[in-house]
């Protein structure tokens, strides 16, 4: 390697060169893809397609033109990215469920709310819409800063004037690096109104414009769920959640029967992913109060939705499908975007619209500065013309006799350089048309306008009401009287919380679980007893049945001392073998199912161990409401659960494995919610085999031979609980259970 090179070489950490290579790379994705800018709310890709379709004049009026040749346009002079980014863009400025104002009016095929996508951009075509021609007003008139586009042969405006007010009214979203935004659309009459209350009173609060900005309004309607005060901290903080939902109403149908009718979703929802997403939950049965979906829908929407039974109330139907479905989302505002000094930072809603006014008196006093410089060069060349309509003959004589007339005229007559050059200039044809009093009139018209110029410029309370003005423009072609700018989006209170019942859910129908040893579980219709004949899979057998009803909720105890709840309308039908019962709750592998039985509310439950410890629990302490269930007997690393028994008698039996039995009072056991339990009989080298509750006066009954035994002198196995205990009465079974 040559010493020339070498002095080239400069040494550098790893970390560093990456940390500022990867800072570049972010900083360019944060300001020059991903946020929009505060002032037009546009992101660089969307400013210069609407630039560049001004360029082909593709105004409201005119024809429309290919897309291709837009987008060839977009990515040849401005651009330089990939023309599907570029098209994709462009279609979503012409869908009116993405867009609030649309800013391209496409002709044919640009999509639909279903996820459908636009055709090939050969086959469609494009022109501005008279939002995005306000939202350019005044370019022309230097307005905005124009910048060098990439490759130095054009340039581009570095923001759009924005007449109109385009992020709020449009809202944004984008990811950045380590950012992002996420803006809605809003309703532009009501932005007006309060951009003109800001006006006049600058030291509004946020929460005096929402009275004017009552929320969101998306372009596919919905409601808008939420209260006032966290509408307020929303837009206070520049971020926070709010409930979107689905407007619906209900049709009668004969018989008393009716259905739902969903008429607008949420904003951002697929239709078709909504209609595939309930109809997979139907399927899996976790929408009990549903029948039926179907998507009825042509140009406008309508979902058809049939309740379970007519019993349902529509509103306990709704409110069950917005907590389970896409029916209601929540949209998660983030007002991220860019300042006028290009700085990313999350603003207020009332920041956003100070940013804004402050860019409209900008662009007002550019514009108006222009204006005022193009009179002055007007009214210095008529000047000149009066002059030369009242020397006509002596300036005719210099032009003709003299080789350099310009300095004898400028010498002469008191000519700057631009008015010499001017009449120098003139056609001759022209010299019949300066009459002395056109001139004059058109001189002090100028002079006028000039003078109103120069006093917008100097008074701020004139700019103002000049802003104001222009405002109210903006209000009355696109505002709230306006089929465009119509609210779409209903505003209410956060709604109540109506409180499903299962039964109200569900209808009541007896069933049969049946659960096989190896885990899997079905339910029968009706309540039928199990006959010899019932199939299991090969190596399997049964393990419990239960005699339940659909709207029942099922207890499930394993070994890890966990309780699960199964809804009994959620366990797969009779037919075949049923289902493993893990894909309907998470137990662990190591766990095996200890009882099966249904959940009643005032009933109580002993659970123990077989170290001989346990407790007693109120059913209504064990529901689950997730599929990983819930812990409710602790246990040591040597032992596992091993009983569930509802607790049915003044009195309990307890035998191990050693054959000792003994009967105590239920009393003595404590009801808790958690614990590892107490001593319920002590052992040495045995295990709790098996548990008996009993009513003292009934005796204690266990089977004995072909038939069942019942042992009413008790008094020799009573003792308190975690004492020892005696041998069982003669002809109890060796196996140790009580049996039922």
């Amino acid at each position: 390697m040559s010493m020339e090179n070498t002095e080239n070489i400069r040494e550098t950490k790893l970390a560093d060169a990456l940390s500022e290579r990867y800072l570049a790379y972010a900083m360019s994705t944060i300001v020059a893809r991903s946020l929009p800018d505060v002032r037009d709310g546009l992101k660089p890709v969307h400013r210069r397609l609407l630039y560049a379709m001004r360029q082909l004049k593709l105004d409201p009026v005119s024809g429309f033109k290919k897309c291709a040749r837009v987008v060839g346009d977009v990515i040849g002079k401005y651009h330089p990215h990939g023309d599907t980014s570029v098209y994709e863009a462009m279609v979503r400025l012409a869908q009116d469920f993405a867009v609030r104002y649309p800013l391209v009016d496409g002709q044919g095929n640009f999509g639909n709310i279903d996820g459908d996508k636009a055709a090939a951009m050969r086959y469609t075509e494009a022109r501005l819409t008279a939002v995005a021609v306000a939202l350019m007003d005044g370019l022309e008139d230097n307005a905005v800063d124009f910048d060098k586009t990439y490759d130095g042969e054009e340039e581009e405006p570095s923001v759009m004037p924005a007449a109109f007010p385009n992020l709020l009214a449009n809202g944004s979203s984008g990811i950045a690096v380590g950012m992002a935004t996420n803006i809605p659309p809003h309703n532009v009459g009501e932005v007006c109104d309060a951009l003109l209350h800001l006006l006049k009173n600058p030291e509004a609060s946020t929460a005096d414009l929402i009275q004017y900005i009552q929320g969101p309004d998306f372009p596919t309607g919905g409601i808008l769920a939420e209260s006032r005060q966290n509408i307020i901290k929303v837009y206070q903080d520049g971020r926070g959640a709010m409930k979107v939902r689905a407007k619906w109403e209900k049709e009668e149908l004969s018989h008393g029967q009716y259905q739902i009718v969903v008429t607008e979703i949420p904003y951002g929802i697929q239709k078709s992913d909504l209609v595939m997403r309930i109809a997979k939950l139907l399927s899996e049965k976790k929408l009990p109060l549903l029948a039926d979906i179907r998507d009825e829908s042509s140009d406008v929407v309508r979902l058809v939705l049939e309740p379970k039974s007519r019993t349902v109330l529509p509103e306990q139907l709704m409110e069950h499908l917005f907590k389970n479905t896409d029916l209601q989302i929540n949209f998660n505002l983030n007002m991220n975007v860019l300042d006028a000094d290009h700085t990313p930072r999350v603003m207020s809603l009332k920041e956003v619209l100070v940013a804004y006014l402050k860019h409209r008196d900008i662009v007002l006093v550019r514009r108006s500065q222009y204006r005022l410089d193009k009179i002055m060069h007007r009214m210095e060349l008529l000047q000149g013309f009066l002059i030369t309509y009242l020397n006509l003959d002596r300036v005719i004589e210099i032009i003709r006799n003299e080789d350099e007339p310009k300095p004898l005229l400028m010498k002469e007559f008191s000519l700057s350089d631009i008015q010499a050059e001017a009449i120098l200039n003139m056609r001759l044809r022209s010299l019949r048309k300066l009459e002395e009093a056109q001139l004059k009139n058109e001189y002090e018209t100028l002079s006028n306008e000039k003078q109103e110029l120069e006093k917008l410029l100097n008074d701020t309370a004139l700019r103002i009401k000049k802003l104001a003005e222009e405002i109210k423009v903006i209000q009355k072609a696109f505002g709230q009287k306006t089929a465009l700018g119509a609210r779409r989006t209903q505003v209410t209170d956060a709604p109540e919380e109506v409180k499903i019942s299962i039964e109200a859910m569900i209808e009541r129908e007896p069933i049969t679980v049946v659960l096989s040893k190896q885990g899997w579980i079905r339910a029968v219709k009706g309540h039928i007893e199990i006959s010899s004949d019932l199939k299991f899979k090969e190596g399997d057998s049964l393990k419990a049945v239960l005699k339940t009803y659909t709207t029942d909720n099922i207890l499930i105890f394993t070994t890890n001392g966990r309780f699960y709840t199964l809804l009994g309308n959620n366990i797969a039908g009779g037919r075949g073998f049923g289902e493993p019962l893990r894909l309907s709750v998470d137990i662990a592998q190591e766990a095996d199912i200890v009882a099966l039985l249904p959940y009643e509310a005032d009933q109580k439950l002993l659970v123990a161990s077989q170290n001989g410890k346990g407790f007693i629990v109120a059913a209504s302490d064990v529901i689950a409401q997730t599929r990983a269930g819930k812990i409710i007997l602790n246990l040591s690393d040597n032992d596992k659960a091993i009983l569930c028994k509802p607790v049915t008698g003044d009195h309990i039996a307890v035998i191990g494995t050693n054959r000792k039995m003994i009967v105590f009072k239920t009393e003595e056991i404590p009801v808790m919610t958690r614990s590892n339990g107490v001593i319920l009989q002590r052992y040495q080298e045995a295990k709790l085999s098996d548990v008996k509750f009993f009513n003292l006066v009934d005796g204690l009954s266990f089977p004995s031979g072909n038939g069942t035994r019942i042992e009413r002198n008790i008094e020799f196995w009573l003792a308190k609980r975690a004492t020892v205990g005696k041998i069982p009465p003669v002809g109890f079974p060796r196996s140790n259970k009580f049996g039922n």
